[in-house]
């Protein structure tokens, strides 16, 4: 068990704690900037960071990380640039990090170019929202060669697809709380006692909710149904190019109100 994910969740695990996963949109306030979020993210209780590769049509995302990405693109951010980011970042922390970006973005990197300079860089993980389970043969070669997990999405109207999918994935499972797009939400539709207990009969890894999750009193409401949490709307909110240290002290202030959530 090489994968710093699968190191990071066995502990976790040991310890009887859930998982706290925070996103950001890579470039977006400029690399510095995500680089020193990413720390301050660790350094206030996150177990994972992912990290949004800005996309022209991200067709998975609310509006907040839509604008993001449009605006990160505008910097110029590109994957080489993501990648040196990751180097220097590498060089600080050993915190598990994911990619969370679309096909396209890898086909045009080139597959094997792309998981190689995941593999050298320091990348342990993706999620290509847009890759639906059924098509992973696309880049799951590349991928396991490499060691980078290609974490599987498992949505409430995923239904019979979800025995094929949770047992034959690896890292962790990320469950969508509902339909639709990621942002935060109020409340949710989906009945989780029914829809983890599906999952959990065939998963033999951790379960991480994501698409919504907002604040700490939504995670003590519902937290007792999955093994961690995935954030990344709230946060990327809190994100003012403006005031970088101001955000940077809004963004300690938040993760540890949720690490706070998540453990008591």
């Amino acid at each position: 068990m090489n994968n710093r994910i699968e190191k990071c969740l066995d502990n976790l695990k040991s310890r009887n704690k859930k998982a706290l996963i925070t996103f950001i949109t890579a470039g977006y306030g400029g690399y510095e900037m995500t680089e020193k979020a990413i720390l301050e993210m660790e350094k206030s209780g996150a177990d994972i960071i992912e990290l949004g590769v800005p996309f022209s049509d991200p067709i998975a995302e609310g509006c907040v990380i839509q604008n993001s990405s449009m605006m990160s693109l505008q910097r110029g951010t590109t994957l080489t640039g993501i990648f040196q980011t990751v180097k220097q970042i590498r060089t600080k922390t050993d915190i598990p990090l994911i990619l969370m970006m679309y096909i396209n973005s890898i086909f045009r990197y080139g597959k094997e170019d792309f998981f190689i300079q995941c593999r050298k860089c320091g990348i342990d993980g993706i999620i290509v929202p847009d890759l639906p389970f059924e098509e992973r043969d696309e880049i799951s070669e590349q991928a396991e060669k490499n060691d980078i997990i290609s974490i599987s999405l498992v949505a409430p109207t995923s239904h019979e697809r979800i025995k094929k999918i949770v047992s034959e994935s690896r890292g962790f499972i990320y469950c969508v709380s509902s339909t639709g797009v990621t942002g935060t939400r109020n409340s949710f539709k989906t009945d989780f006692k029914d829809f983890f207990s599906e999952i959990n009969k065939y998963s033999q890894i951790p379960d991480m909710l994501g698409f919504g999750i907002s604040s700490p009193e939504q995670i003590k409401e519902i937290k007792k149904y999955f093994d961690g949490i995935i954030v990344g709307s709230a946060i990327v909110k809190l994100i003012n190019e403006k005031n970088i240290s101001g955000s940077l002290s809004d963004i300690n202030s938040f993760t540890s109100r949720l690490r706070y959530a998540l453990d008591n």
